[in-house]
């Protein structure tokens, strides 16, 4: 029965009445058996779309993008700025006489003027500054930004495909180490029958003490596959709950799979891989990046033209030039810039070619991943198919040389060695069911088709249930 909230304090309860009537040990048992959460594939990935922090890093990140892109498209509109000083000023005016000098001496009055202020003054203006010509800046900064979106949504795109594939290598793997687990409990469990006819041969007479020992190391072998295959699962297992953020163990529900018909052509893949591999569209964001910090550098070579408008909201404090309001147009060209600009132009040329190198470097290795998964993904669905004909033709084996060893007419390593190949055959299956599904989420990864796992698992045609 699937856990629900509302379920859990009611079990809870009903397992604390148990541990008490019971004992620790059943009540540890009894947790076991309520904790594990059964998850299909499909219920793991969007529960790791919802648990996974690196995701909502990455979608934190989106949103920013997106706020700064948003910011960017206001930057056409004016700029209001309210500057208020209260300062305490001196002024010193001289005022020459010219011709009146000599009458102004007759008076007692000196030649030139001279006024001295001394004062507190409040200045409250309001400046509104509207660009004109930028030089090209503003169109740069809008597509850069627009750019970083689509940067940040190839990122996280990436990192929710990486995080999926992750997903797929454990949820599998964890199905593998199941497997696996299975088979190792047949393969002792059959050694120790083999074992105890072993004993009952050798006690009516049938059967040397060699055959026993012979049967006992191999039994005491299979035992020791077994606990390692055991402790494998474990550690797989709790690998997979850590991912999930999930409190209990999981239970996966989705068994191996394999789809024997041919998927679609490699060619198709690969056009797809170009297409649409979120480390493609990242480059390309950044390379458009790149070419908006070129203009924007090429823009710094340019005048700036802008409209202006000055308000005075205290008229009474004015200084003597001080405008009651003023507007007009301007014009602001740097000659010299200790920044040295034209090798800042450089620099971002620079960075424009390795983002493009960066590009081409990334598309051909994506279409050599494309090659290399699709080859691999074939080769373990022919492994899968002709390991079935192997495992039949190793069950029929071990049927005969039990029968035959009962009937001492096989040894005891004739036993050893069929039940070893079927285990062994039966292992290399689930290895090669393992590869197939990894290999199909590797394949798909790299063509940035990841969200259609879902899809070939419904189509699967052969699986391994536990």
């Amino acid at each position: 029965m699937a856990w629900t909230p509302g379920r859990w304090p009611v079990r809870r309860t009903l397992l604390g009445l148990a541990c008490l009537l019971g004992g620790a040990l059943p009540c540890v048992a009894a947790a076991q058996d309520v904790l594990p959460q059964a998850l299909s594939f499909e219920e793991a990935r969007l529960l790791l779309g919802r648990e996974s922090d690196a995701l909502a890093a990455a979608e934190a990140n989106v949103r920013a993008k997106h706020e700064l892109a948003a910011a960017s498209r206001s930057l056409r509109l004016p700029e209001l700025v309210l500057d208020t000083r209260q300062m305490q000023f001196q002024k010193t005016l001289t005022l020459p006489l010219g011709s009146l000098a000599p009458v102004a001496g007759a008076f007692g009055i000196p030649s030139p003027l001279r006024f001295r202020e001394r004062d507190w003054r409040l200045r409250p203006i309001v400046t509104a500054t509207v660009p004109i010509y930028s030089g090209g800046q503003i169109p740069a900064a809008r597509q850069a930004a627009a750019a970083a979106v689509r940067e940040a949504d190839a990122e996280r795109e990436q990192e929710a495909q990486g995080q999926t594939l992750q997903l797929v290598q454990m949820y599998f793997g964890q199905q593998l180490a199941q497997q696996t687990l299975e088979v190792r409990r047949e393969v002792r469990d059959g050694l120790q029958r083999h074992l105890d006819d072993a004993i009952r041969l050798e006690e009516a007479g049938f059967a040397t003490r060699a055959q026993r020992l012979q049967a006992t190391v191999a039994r005491d072998q299979a035992e020791r596959d077994y606990r390692q295959a055991r402790n494998q699962l474990d550690t797989i297992s709790a690998s997979l709950a850590d991912l999930l953020r999930s409190p209990r163990p999981v239970a996966t529900s989705t068994p191996l799979f394999v789809i024997t018909g041919m998927l679609e052509p490699q060619e198709a893949f690969r056009e797809a891989a170009l297409a649409q591999h979120p480390q493609i569209l990242r480059l390309q964001a950044l390379g458009e990046q790149a070419g908006a910090a070129l203009r924007v550098q090429q823009a710094r070579l340019k005048p700036q033209v802008y409209a202006f408008g000055q308000y005075d909201l205290r008229r009474e404090d004015a200084m003597l030039t001080d405008p009651d309001w003023a507007f007009g147009v301007g014009i602001k060209y740097t000659f010299l810039s200790g920044s040295n600009r034209p090798r800042q132009v450089n620099a971002a040329r620079e960075q424009q070619f390795q983002a493009e190198a960066g590009l081409r470097e990334a598309r051909n290795q994506v279409a050599m991943g494309v090659r290399k998964a699709y080859n691999e993904l074939e080769s373990a669905r022919q492994q899968y198919e002709l390991l079935d004909s192997s495992i039949a033709l190793a069950r029929e084996n071990l049927r005969l040389q039990e029968l035959s060893f009962r009937e001492g007419q096989a040894t005891s390593l004739d036993v050893i060695d069929a039940r070893l190949q079927l285990g062994g055959a039966l292992v290399e299956r689930a290895h090669a069911a393992y590869g197939y599904d990894t290999a199909l989420a590797t394949l798909l990864e790299v063509s940035g088709q990841l969200d259609r796992y879902q899809e070939y698992v419904r189509r699967a045609d052969k699986v391994l249930d536990q």
